[in-house]
């Protein structure tokens, strides 16, 4: 899983707005639209990078097809130090 996470978060364009996602949805689960207004991006970027961080078994969602609410999964869970060594990172 820490591969996953450094490759996710940190080894793309995109990651840094995923990590910013991923410690947002630790904090408040939230669904794509509330997401996009909280850091002004996009809707489409939003689910973008939700459907990354899901594909990577990151974040996990309700089964709601409106209004899907995100968090973290319990692997990100399990791996959080990694999370938070990654997030450091990218904010020196």
């Amino acid at each position: 899983m820490d591969t996953v996470l450094w490759q996710t978060l940190a080894g793309t364009r995109g990651g840094p707005n995923r990590a910013r996602i991923l410690r947002a949805l630790d904090k408040r689960p939230r669904n794509a639209n509330q997401l996009a207004e909280d850091f002004d991006l996009a809707y489409n970027t939003i689910r973008h990078h939700l459907e990354v961080l899901e594909d990577n078994g990151i974040v996990t969602s309700s089964d709601a097809s409106y209004g899907t609410v995100y968090l973290p999964s319990d692997r990100a869970k399990n791996h959080w130090e990694t999370v938070e060594r990654i997030i450091t990172q990218l904010e020196e």
